[in-house]
């Protein structure tokens, strides 16, 4: 054993308070509502490879402690009967961590992978807390830990935070760890009584409302009015048209069938070229795959020079040093050899991406949105042409970690698949960059091939930065 040190305690701490509100936001909500699994899925997965295979009895007492520190993991969404208000959280007075947690044995890696995708293409019980862990022990004495996690409790980077929070900063059992507010736990909620609390604070609200409105409509010249309308309505039009079009080589899609690929790359190299283009990690991320695409078509014979890319852009300053972003899709180019400068094109693309007025308008839309028939949400969300990848970028611990004695050697962040023929997610780990890459198996012919070109892709990136 070892003593707990202040950083446990402040880590620990940070953890019990993590994720407290007692209602999902409005995008959650739509999220929530408009989930059509697995094509239209919310759902993160996380493959965490360890050195070791712990010890079990150890590893369920941390996923326990774990569970009563963070309140969420016990408590399950709970939806009002019409959406006259937002779902809300409440324990799971059911809650058996044995549904949630088991073990498996698995034969190699190749095995780790289709089992995660597996367990990912389940859809959740959303009567129960939303989340799901798979312990896979390799015959030669490794282990993988597969976590699964709905959106309404946390999205890509709020896992990875979770993650690091919970984890441990030493191999040795460290005991009297603190649990979390008992107290703070809420009552029981009832459905219908859910819904009629929304309807009398909608009465209530009304009135008020509808004078400011009228107010502030008096107030304003209506050629401004106008003006900004059709200003906002064409930075709308914009966003959802001016992609390059979809590759014939990442089609047709389905989404109903998922393939995971890992790949690992030294962080140092990968930043060193973020600083040589003026650009950011994540544009580096978008150019490496944009480098693997490209020579997947060349491996098909195909002679695409852009395609659409999902990215994620700062809402807070152009230098992507905030932490309020959006995501808007670009036309990644895929026909500039040089890596450097393609992350220097990836970089003015996003930048171009600050200028619009309705980056936000998923938030803006979300209230209205889940007033009506969950179908509207979903339909609402299928209005943009899906791009061919979506990339994205997630901070994770500098140090190494520990889960019940086993060193994390790896954290892969495998996103759903919106429309798009693959999502790629780089996390980084210590001095390591961890992609993990989720394809449609229906739309890339050559499975192989994509592994391939990605491998060369993340070679070549890394030589870049040295």
């Amino acid at each position: 054993m070892s003593p707990t040190t202040s950083e446990d305690l402040e880590r620990w701490g940070s953890a019990a308070t993590w994720s407290s509100g007692a209602e999902l936001t409005p995008v959650q909500t739509l999220l929530w509502r408009a989930e059509r699994h697995p094509v239209q899925s919310s759902t993160t997965t996380v493959v965490i490879d360890l050195d070791r295979a712990p010890d079990w009895q150890r590893f369920v007492a941390a996923t326990e402690w774990g569970t009563r520190l963070v309140r969420r993991l016990r408590q399950r969404v709970v939806d009002p009967v019409v959406p006259t208000a937002p779902p809300t959280w409440a324990d799971d007075p059911t809650f058996d961590l044995r549904y949630h947690l088991r073990r498996e044995r698995v034969a190699g890696r190749d095995e780790v992978l289709a089992e995660a995708a597996q367990v990912a293409l389940r859809p959740f019980d959303r009567s129960r807390p939303l989340w799901e862990g798979v312990l896979l022990e390799d015959t030669d004495g490794g282990a993988s830990y597969v976590l699964k996690i709905h959106h309404a409790l946390a999205d890509p980077l709020g896992t990875v935070q979770l993650l690091s929070m919970l984890q441990s900063g030493r191999r040795a059992h460290t005991p009297r760890k603190p649990l979390g507010d008992e107290d703070a736990a809420p009552a029981e909620v009832d459905p219908v009584d859910l819904a009629v609390a929304g309807l009398r604070g909608d009465a209530s609200v009304l009135a008020g409302s509808a004078w400011g409105a009228a107010r502030s409509l008096l107030s304003t010249r209506p050629s401004t009015v106008v003006a900004s309308g059709l200003r906002y309505g064409a930075s709308v039009r914009r966003l959802l048209t001016q992609a390059a079009p979809p590759s014939p080589e990442l089609a047709p899609r389905t989404g109903r069938s998922w393939a995971f690929l890992t790949l690992d790359a030294p962080l140092e190299p990968l930043r060193t070229v973020a600083r040589r283009s003026g650009a950011t990690l994540d544009d580096v991320a978008v150019a490496l795959v944009l480098g693997g695409l490209r020579r997947y078509h060349e491996r098909r014979g195909s002679d695409v020079r852009e395609v659409p890319v999902g990215v994620r852009v700062s809402l807070s300053r152009a230098d992507d040093l905030g932490n309020r972003f959006a995501g808007a899709v670009i036309s990644g180019p895929t026909a500039i050899e040089d890596p450097v400068d393609r992350v220097a094109a990836v970089r003015g693309e996003v930048l171009s991406l600050h200028t619009e007025r309705a980056l936000e308008v998923l938030d803006a839309a979300a209230p209205l949105l889940n007033r009506m028939p969950s179908f509207v949400g979903a339909s609402a969300l299928r209005v943009a042409a899906p791009p061919d990848a979506f990339v994205l970028t997630l901070p994770g611990p500098p140090k190494r970690r520990y889960m019940a004695g086993a060193q994390v050697r790896g954290t892969y962040v495998l996103g759903p698949l919106p429309g798009s023929a693959l999502t790629v997610v780089l996390t980084t780990l210590g001095d390591t960059a961890c992609l993990g890459v989720n394809v449609d198996a229906s739309a890339v012919a050559d499975l192989a091939a994509l592994r391939a070109s990605l491998e060369e892709a993340v070679g070549e990136m890394v030589a870049a930065g040295r």
